[in-house]
Parts: C-alpha cells; sequence; structure tokens
C-alpha cells in the first residue's frame, strides 16, 4: 500500500469524481483508476460502487477513506516535523478577508514561498462568515477573520489590528469642516453604509453601536469593501472604513474624516484553524502572519521590507 494509492482514493471521495482527483493531484484521470484499482487488488475488496454514475464509495471504501485520511495527515506531521522547510510539499488553503487581500496577503504568500518553496499555496478571498462556516466544513486550514466569532472549535492567534474611523464625501456632514465632534447618535440621522453581518467588521460595529443605544434610520448593507468605498466617495451616506490605508483618498480630498464621539473601537483580527487540525506548518505560517501583517497600506508588494508599525 503506497501513499499515492491513498491518495487517490481520499481525493476521489473527498472530492466526489475521478476527474476532480486527478485534476487535484496534477496527474491522468487513468493513473488515479490504476492507483484505486491496485488497492483493490492488494485487498481483494471494491472500494467504489461502479454501478453508479458518480464515484461513490462502498462500506470497505468508507473505512479505507477514514483510513487514508489518518495516514496522510500523519504523513503531513512527519514531513513538517522532520524535514527541513524547503522540503515540505503541501497545499495550504488560506482564507482571508478583502481588506487582508487589499493590503498584505501578498506580503505573505512571498514569505511563505521563501521559507516553503514547494508549499503550494491556494488563497480565498471572501467574507468572514463565510470562510468561518468553510473553515468548519474542511474547505480550508487556515483563515485571517476579524476576532468575532468565538468557537471552541477553531483556535485562534492574534495578528493584528485595524483602525476604522467613520468617513464621507467632503460636505456631507458639515462637522467635517472643523465644527466640532459629532456624536454618533447624530450621525446616526444619516444615512449609513454598514457591511453586515455577513462581515466581522460589520457585526463587531453593529454589536457596537448597539451597546451605544444607537440605532440608525436609514441603512445601505454593502458587503464588499471597494464597492463600499466607492459609494461612500459618491456621496450616498457616510461609512466606517480602514482608516490608515484609505488616507491617499483622504488627502486627495475624496474622502474626509468625520470626528465622532465616541470614536470607534479597534478591531482585531486573529488567525483560525480547526483544533484537530494544528500542524507545525501552520503554526508557522500564523507567526509569518503576525510578522507581515500591515493593514496601513494599499497594495503592499512581495518581498518588501518590513516598515515600521505605528
Amino acid at each position: 500500500m503506497t501513499f499515492k494509492q491513498l491518495e487517490a482514493l481520499y481525493w476521489i471521495g473527498r472530492l466526489g469524481g475521478f476527474a476532480q482527483a486527478a485534476n487535484q493531484l496534477h496527474t491522468s484521470q487513468s493513473a488515479v483508476s490504476k492507483r484505486v484499482h491496485e488497492l483493490e487488488l492488494l485487498f481483494d475488496t471494491e472500494l467504489f460502487d461502479r454501478s453508479q454514475r458518480t464515484a461513490r464509495l462502498t462500506e470497505k471504501g468508507e473505512e479505507m477513506f477514514v483510513l487514508a485520511k489518518r495516514l496522510l495527515e500523519q504523513r503531513d506531521a512527519a514531513v513538517e516535523q522532520f524535514g527541513k522547510p524547503g522540503v515540505v510539499e503541501r497545499r495550504i488553503r488560506i482564507g482571508v478577508t478583502e481588506l487582508t487581500a487589499m493590503t498584505w496577503l501578498p506580503r505573505l504568500v512571498g514569505l511563505i514561498q521563501q521559507h516553503y518553496p514547494k508549499v503550494i499555496l491556494e488563497p480565498d478571498v471572501d467574507d468572514s462568515l463565510q470562510l468561518r462556516d468553510k473553515l468548519l466544513a474542511d474547505e480550508l486550514d487556515l483563515v485571517i477573520v476579524p476576532d468575532t466569532f468565538a468557537d471552541s472549535r477553531l483556535p485562534s492567534k492574534a495578528i493584528g489590528q485595524v483602525q476604522s474611523a467613520w468617513m464621507c464625501k467632503p460636505g456631507v456632514v458639515p462637522a467635517t469642516a472643523g465644527a466640532g465632534a459629532v456624536r454618533l447618535h447624530e450621525l446616526a440621522r444619516h444615512r449609513m453604509l454598514v457591511q453586515g453581518n455577513n462581515s466581522g467588521t460589520g457585526r463587531a460595529y453593529d454589536a457596537w453601536m448597539k451597546e451605544q443605544g444607537v440605532q440608525p434610520a436609514n441603512v445601505i448593507v454593502v458587503s464588499n469593501l471597494v464597492a463600499l468605498t466607492g459609494l461612500t466617495v459618491s456621496g450616498l451616506g457616510v461609512s466606517y472604513l480602514p482608516r490608515e490605508c484609505l488616507s491617499p483618498l483622504v488627502a486627495a480630498g475624496m474622502l474626509a474624516v468625520i470626528d465622532v464621539t465616541p470614536a470607534l473601537p479597534v478591531v482585531n483580527y486573529v488567525a483560525m484553524h480547526k483544533g484537530e487540525h494544528r500542524s507545525a506548518l501552520t503554526s508557522s505560517i500564523v507567526m509569518l502572519a503576525q510578522e507581515c501583517c500591515d493593514f496601513t497600506r494599499m497594495f503592499q508588494a512581495q518581498g518588501e521590507e518590513e516598515v515600521v508599525k505605528g
């Protein structure tokens, strides 16, 4: 019994077909079929029900699938623990939010490639709620999201912080011209553009406003950060936006920061993984994320030198 045979069975069972498994393993469908056939000959038992249109595991196939998953995980853990970083071969599926993708994700990818050149990284950009659900469904290995999803099944490590500010098109809120701070309940009389409960930031600030006893009367939910920024620039309403990375738009006169009391709290970002899936490689990637996390500038390049974070 070989790891290649086990990989073939595992990915067929995981993805639901021989063609999908072949694509995942970067080989031909005939090679995958051959590996499965070898396993069936070795144990003299059918692992797939070939009377079905889809690749459905038999009862013995299900047992072998569970065994294959455990053995492959143990193999990966052994390679990570005893092998040199440069020889670790694995696919790592990392989920990030839009803000991370627009700021420091390229630098993280560069660091991972530098330390683990044979690791294949598969980023997934989505909203926080979807990323958490994908992690629970084993569709992702690691996610970096706002710290708003406390779950005992998902251990977390602090990665960084984002300071947001209320912003609008200059002139939409008169107090932006220097007339003094606006109280939050007064700001809530304006149309508010918010990110909604699928967003970790949206969940954090919605809960915070409720704690302040503020319920906006006119709300538009915009889940996409780029769209949210664009609609705010257009003058549609006021919104909370990441302060430092959008400072070029403020300097260009496209956005104005509103002085609001009380000020928005910071949003903490964490890396989360399923408890039983913790590995040396995952832990190392979390440390690399802590090292390069920088939400202050848009479109940071790979290999960019570390900046001093204010």
